[in-house]
């Protein structure tokens, strides 16, 4: 069964080839580095503060806090946080944010069982695994039917890096599998509504996961063919045709930890590709906003019916977490501000009437591909008004692990999420893998955090 094969895998798992743990560690710096932005930003203080009150015996830090709760209470609090900005990376394959389940698991977990920084580096290479190879099976598979691949395969992450920092065998990893696929889900009901559920959705998965491995440690069972039996979760969840044996197909040759990507744009990942070809057109003809008569997206189906959904108005987004899920409106603040930084998704920047105009000028056209959607080809036609055309393209979105950010642009991005004070806590996150424990690190993010408030 393949759940038993994972977990073999996954608890067998002593070395990784030097570049899956670099990746392993940048992902983990960026995820630190949105879920500090979203303490700036106040984004996750409802999870936050119920994370506090649910509180239980002294075991993991929420992030930004200097009291701590159960591993499972942090986890929902540090699972938000990292999400909370939607700045955070994702797997193209599988269209899931990887570090957002990953990160709070295994510092949970990692604070609680007091585990050398280079386990919790370990546990977290075996979690990305996971996290996309379930949802890679599926392509568009959980979207399709409405739900949030992040929290369908996040449950799964965690759960197995929670079984194998607890110390877990190989038939209780099983069974945590097992336990976990019966809390896989997440609506996709947000789109356009500004409800706050998709940030809570790392969270829960992360605290799911590690529930559903205590479970499995105190005796209960879940079903060995959560992923291949009838009634499993991609039987229960996915749409189309599902590929579940590609899940441990290659394992410990193939490492999909070195294919996840890391935003460049703090917009929904499925625009990406447009926003680039955007610049592309700006680079070879300087052309004001007032210049523009109207701009073709060519997009891939599937970014399509996340981004270009009509049944909402994209032209003026419900929210800032709303217009980050509308395409037409995150292209009409690139073109008018030429760049694009948190702060274009604050409430005073999603007001502004001449966005909502300029955003009206934005067509779209499907653009069938064989490509995954977050890794399609990107093209806009940018007509002017004196006749003029301009085409931008793009093969791939920038921050790609075929067009990947440099170390000097994740630190840039880190600092601009962190503020000034950012270079301690890089230093202590790449120093992760010789830490004795997760202390140093914690010290430092506590510090971090105070000094924001200062």
């Amino acid at each position: 069964m393949i759940a038993r094969e994972l977990a073999t895998w996954g608890l067998g798992l002593t070395e990784v080839p030097d570049d899956v743990r670099r990746a392993a560690l940048r992902h983990l710096l960026d995820g630190m580095g949105t879920a500090v932005g979203g303490i700036r930003a106040g984004s996750a203080d409802p999870a936050v503060e119920v994370a506090l009150g649910l509180g239980g015996p002294q075991e993991a830090t929420i992030l930004g806090q200097t009291s701590r709760v159960s591993a499972p209470a942090a986890a929902l609090a540090n699972g938000t946080l990292v999400h909370a900005l939607d700045f955070d990376d994702t797997h193209a394959g599988g269209l899931v944010h990887a570090t957002a389940v990953v990160l709070p698991a295994a510092l949970a977990v990692g604070e609680q069982v007091q585990a050398s920084g280079d386990d919790v580096l370990m546990a977290a290479v075996v979690g990305y695994e996971t996290a996309c190879r379930i949802a890679a099976a599926a392509p568009h598979g959980f979207h399709a039917r409405g739900l949030h691949a992040t929290m369908v395969a996040g449950v799964f992450s965690s759960a197995i890096i929670a079984a194998r920092l607890g110390g877990l065998d190989v038939d209780r990893t099983t069974n945590a599998l097992g336990i976990a696929g019966s809390q896989a889900g997440g609506l996709l009901a947000f789109l356009g509504t500004g409800a706050s559920t998709k940030q809570l959705h790392p969270g829960f998965a992360s605290q799911a996961g590690i529930i559903a491995a205590r479970l499995a440690a105190a005796g209960a069972t879940g079903p060995e063919t959560v992923f291949d039996g009838p009634h499993g979760v991609f039987d229960a969840l996915a749409q189309g045709v599902a590929n579940p044996h590609g899940i441990v197909a290659d394992l410990g040759e193939r490492w999909e930890t070195t294919r996840i990507g890391i935003k460049p744009y703090a917009a929904c990942q499925l625009s990406h590709a447009t926003l680039d070809a955007v610049q592309d057109a700006r680079r070879q003809v300087e052309f004001g906003v007032d210049d523009i008569e109207l701009i073709t997206a060519r997009v891939h189906p599937d970014s399509a019916s996340v981004v270009c959904d009509t049944s909402r108005d994209l032209t003026r987004p419900a929210s800032p977490y709303a217009a980050k899920f509308s395409l037409p409106w995150s292209v009409a603040a690139l073109l008018a501000d030429g760049t694009m930084t948190l702060e274009t998704f604050d409430e005073t920047s999603i007001a502004r009437p001449e966005l909502f105009d300029l955003a009206a000028r934005v067509r779209v056209e499907l653009a069938p591909s064989q490509q995954v959607a977050a890794d399609a080809r990107g093209e806009v036609r940018v007509q002017l008004r004196d006749g003029r055309q301009i085409v931008g393209t793009v093969e791939r979105s920038a921050g790609g692990p075929d067009n990947p950010l440099s170390d000097a642009d994740l630190h840039a991005k880190f600092t601009g999420n962190v503020g000034p004070g950012a270079a301690p806590l890089i230093a202590a996150i790449e120093s992760l893998p010789d830490q004795p424990d997760l202390r140093h690190l914690m010290t430092v993010v506590a510090k971090t955090a105070a000094d924001l408030s200062d």
